[in-house]
């Protein structure tokens, strides 16, 4: 199922439901934001954008100038915070080609059908631009909980989890390489008081991010 249709139905009504849990989680979200920056090529300027942009807690953090999203109650939130807007979906970006030094997904590509994402991405970035991905690991304690969730869940059971050898394989089959891995909350959320340190690789964490370049003849 595309990204569009399901984030219209479950998160239109619930924008500021869905941005306030990051106040109430600051320790889950700067741990979060914390492996993101790890990755994060310095220098990117106003050629970034993040799809699936939602509030723009992520975007305005790190200053990525561009964010897109179908739902419009989110952007309205995310523009407030001075993110400029785009409405559409991953699968058909309304952005250039060979345009973007940076593309960011923060957990919503389980919400989008995967194929024509990665092709979309591969077109927009720029020879050798960044991709950076952060989701939550289909096995980890957060991904198991979610998944036990899935069946009887109007939000989960439309959730597309994948492990992080499935994501880097399917990054490598879309023309990705030269790929580099962090993760972090390794305890439930609810243990989680304080900001966690970011570590390479992956195996313990349930929130994963993989940073991959576009390889010039992918």
């Amino acid at each position: 199922m595309g990204m569009g249709n399901m984030k219209k139905t479950v998160y239109d009504s619930r924008a500021r439901k869905y941005d306030s849990w990051y106040d109430r989680n600051p320790a889950v979200y700067t741990s979060e934001m914390g492996a993101i920056r790890k990755l994060m090529p310095p220098g990117i300027g106003k050629n970034a954008i993040e799809i699936g942009v939602g509030t723009g807690r992520f975007a305005a953090e790190l200053g990525i100038t561009h964010g897109l999203d179908p739902s419009a109650s989110m952007l309205e939130i995310a523009a407030r915070r001075g993110v400029w807007c785009i409405k559409g979906v991953s699968e058909a970006l309304p952005v250039k080609s060979s345009s973007m030094e940076l593309v960011l997904i923060v957990t919503s590509f389980c919400l989008m059908d995967a194929e024509p994402t990665l092709e979309e991405i591969y077109r927009v970035l720029t020879p050798e631009g960044s991709f950076i991905i952060a989701f939550v690991e289909k096995n980890s304690i957060l991904g198991r909980k979610y998944r036990k969730k899935a069946p009887k869940s109007r939000f989960y059971m439309n959730i597309s989890f994948r492990t992080t050898e499935d994501m880097i394989s399917i990054l490598e089959e879309h023309g990705f390489g030269d790929i580099t891995v962090t993760q972090t909350l390794f305890k439930p959320l609810n243990l989680i008081r304080e900001p966690e340190k970011a570590e390479n690789g992956f195996g313990r964490g349930s929130f994963i991010v993989i940073m991959a370049k576009r390889m010039k003849n992918g």
